[in-house]
């Protein structure tokens, strides 16, 4: 067989750019239905998608119109309407509830010295009514536009717009700080400031907590109200000072409202990814200002939904403590006489129908129009599909069970439409939209493309399902449970190919079979991809994520080297040409293998890796989880005991790094909250006073995902560069010389 020709530089950033153009889809909502003369229904699609420009080193967002015709039972056809246009500056949108106005969170960007500015507004159709200056009011900080606290809700009678900010936090000034008083600030009788703008003396400097990793701007939250008409904005009262809301909507009479509020005493652990956390369903009622607590005094709430008819109220809820993501309950409180029943529970061993809730985020509109069904989507195993749960009968009917595409995400479900994206490892996403039948006729679906897209060629995949051995210790359901890893090859007439093995973060994540530009570049480079869910991943069932509790860089370091093992086993692959692709916990793994099988990899590249398990607790926004992952309690007046940091020590790979032989490179972010950059550093030095070949990338805006266009293109192009020189597939420039 001829060996591969090499790529030059400029083939290898050509192919991630052709890669990385491929839109994902954001949002969607759907106007309403139009009769036709002919007596045939349509309406419009709105839609909104994000892309990489790797020119502007930015992700530019952008909207498309569609039309969709249908009968009430099918859709007849879907088309576009218009060509695209890109969206600037907004931060969040919504609908409201009839869909004639439509509400807009922008910023603009100050001018010279003055701060970006906030503004609000509300446009009827083709033409804008409103637009409030929202830093101008100053009654409160920046708005929230995130996932987790984040919300942007109309009042059912549209008149009212509810939404989070940031309180607004005194101005604080040096002891000897001395200036005459802003001009309007001063008391009309004294000529000094006013007590309440008076700046607070000697504390510029006192520490605020914030909500750790991608949460660090937010730390004490407040929910608004911006009144329309009056062009007026209050911040509500009466929530305790001991919670932090978010997630809010309207009760169903508009008369107070719903949100989520998290404990935030003795103090803020990191909320990214974590749905361990104390929180609960409250209702504030307007008028008195009672604030009530609707779901379990300790437990782990979020994502509330208000059914068409406001009589039933959906949301998530897990447990407190131990993993950071786990399998939830569907819960659902009927609103006239705030019983709670639990339409779903936890499942701790999967079945072939339904394997369990690890979603942490409702979709914002995932009501039938009965009020009785609900549509979500959520992985099982290695899949994201979408399931149809009937709340009266605690049913669950999965939609999309073995079809083509590996990943399904609800983007709204209004008046019996569903709009969905789908996608696949060899297949970007694509928009596609079906007619929900009626309860008892959901199956088969027929979805309709409309904006499909198609496959990548050069690509394969298969889920292959690996079952550990039984060790004989522990339950034995812990030690048969099955976990399943994603094989992605290029065309067999390349084989035996070099493989990557990448397992995931968390670890309580997991490898959904979704489109992944970087694994599909991968695999046009000649690399087959194995992307491990071991034991411990979300979607196996609840026994198998607590199955790693007590076993991490034990259970999920063999359980990765077993996957490989078996795919040498029954793939055409290359068994001398191993490497190893990971982030986070799974560099973790990846360290740990490193050291028990120092000859076994030729190359290795991590992105913020977790190396030494006791300096995480003093630098980590989730120290609970040094001591959950060990099986240690954990509380928040602990402090370590040198018995602990023994534990830990001997389960950190850097304990063991003197057995590492294997080139490797590190990829971290100066700004991560979650595993300290210093890790990396440390062990850098190690690997490089021992002679082992390492090389460090120092991202100095990253946090612990490395996010953002720029960063993410020059993170693939080194590590498939490391990967190329160490496989002995040397990446040769146009002149033919070796890069260094």
């Amino acid at each position: 067989m001829e060996p591969p020709v090499p790529l030059s530089v400029e083939e290898m950033a050509e192919l991630y750019r052709e890669l990385s153009r491929h839109p994902g889809l954001s949002a969607a909502c759907l106007g309403p239905d139009i009769t036709t003369q002919y007596g045939g229904k349509y309406c419009s699609l709105y839609t909104e998608w994000s892309q990489r420009d790797l020119a502007r080193a930015e992700n530019i967002k952008f909207c498309r119109q569609y039309l969709i015709f249908h009968d009430g039972a099918s859709v007849v056809y879907s088309g576009p309407a218009g060509t695209c246009s890109e969206i600037k500056d907004e931060l969040l949108s919504r609908e409201s509830p009839s869909g004639a106005l439509k509400a807009v969170l922008r910023k603009v960007p100050g001018k010279e010295k003055e701060k970006e500015k906030q503004f609000l507004e509300v446009w009827d159709q083709n033409r804008k009514v409103k637009s409030i200056d929202l830093t101008a009011l100053d009654k409160h900080s920046s708005v929230y536009d995130d996932d987790q606290f984040g919300c942007l809700a109309w009042s059912h009678s549209e008149t009212h717009l509810l939404y989070v900010a940031e309180k607004k936090r005194p101005k604080a000034e040096s002891f000897f700080q001395s200036k005459a008083p802003e001009l309007g600030t001063s008391d009309e009788d004294t000529g000094h400031p006013k007590k309440e703008d008076a700046p607070l003396k000697g504390e510029q400097f006192v520490y605020h907590e914030d909500w750790g990793e991608t949460l660090s701007t937010r730390s004490v939250p407040v929910l608004c109200i911006l009144d329309i008409e009056g062009n007026s904005v209050s911040v509500l009262e009466g929530i305790p000072e001991h919670l932090s809301p978010g997630q809010a909507l309207w009760s169903p009479d508009d008369r107070g409202v719903v949100f989520v509020g998290w404990w935030h005493e003795p103090f803020r652990l990191g909320l990214s990814a974590c749905s361990n956390r104390r929180s609960g369903i409250f209702h504030l009622d307007l008028a008195s200002r009672r604030c009530e607590l609707l779901s379990a005094e300790r437990s782990a709430t979020c994502s509330p939904r208000l059914s068409p008819d406001g009589q039933r109220l959906l949301y998530l809820e897990g447990d407190l403590g131990g993993p950071h993501r786990q399998c939830l309950r569907l819960r659902m409180l009927t609103w006239q006489t705030r019983q709670t029943v639990t339409v779903l529970d936890v499942v701790q061993e999967p079945t072939e129908a339904f394997a369990g809730l690890y979603t942490e985020v409702l979709p914002p509109r995932c009501w039938a129009a009965d009020s009785r069904r609900a549509v979500l989507g959520t992985p099982q195993r290695s899949r994201t599909d979408l399931l149809l749960v009937d709340t009266e009968a605690a049913t669950v009917t999965n939609l999309t069970a073995g079809s083509s595409e590996g990943c399904w995400e609800l983007l709204t479900l209004q008046w019996d439409l569903l709009v969905a994206t789908c996608s696949a490892p060899h297949h970007p996403p694509s928009l596609v939209v079906t007619v929900l039948p009626p309860a008892g006729q959901e199956l088969p679906l027929f979805w309709v493309p409309v904006e499909d897209t198609p496959t990548v060629p050069g690509i394969t995949w298969k889920t292959l399902t690996v079952r550990p051995p039984c060790s004989g210790q522990g339950p034995a359901a812990h030690d048969t449970q099955v976990f399943e890893a994603l094989l992605l090859s290029p065309p067999d007439s390349m084989a035996p190919h070099p493989l990557v093995v990448c397992p995931h973060g968390g670890p309580c994540a997991v490898f959904d079979a979704r489109w992944r530009p970087s694994m599909a570049a991968l695999c046009r480079l000649g690399f087959a991809v194995l992307l491990v869910n071991y034991r411990g991943s979300l979607g196996f069932g609840q026994a198998s994520i607590n199955s790693l509790l007590s076993h991490v860089g034990e259970q999920d370091v063999a359980d990765t080297q077993l996957a490989v093992e078996q795919a040498l086993c029954s793939e055409p692959l290359d068994p001398h040409q191993l490497a190893l692709l990971a982030g986070s916990h799974g560099a973790f793994i990846a360290l740990h293998l490193l050291a028990s099988q120092p000859k076994r990899y030729q190359a290795c590249a991590l992105r913020s890796p977790v190396s030494n398990l006791p300096a995480l607790l003093g630098t980590s926004d989730i120290p609970d989880w040094r001591y959950a992952s060990l099986g240690l309690p954990y509380s928040f007046e602990r402090v370590p005991h040198a018995e602990d940091m023994a534990t830990m020590l001997m389960r950190s790979p850097i304990a063991h790094a003197g057995r590492v032989q294997t080139p490797v490179l590190l990829c971290v972010g100066a700004r991560d909250r979650r595993v300290s950059p210093m890790q990396a550093l440390e062990l850098y030095r190690v690997l490089r006073a021992r002679g082992v070949p390492v090389r460090l990338l120092w991202y100095p805006e990253g946090g612990h995902v490395l996010a953002g266009v720029e960063t993410e293109a020059d993170i693939f192009g080194n590590c498939a560069h490391w990967l190329l020189r160490h496989l002995g597939q040397p990446w040769q420039g146009k002149t033919g010389q070796h890069s260094p």
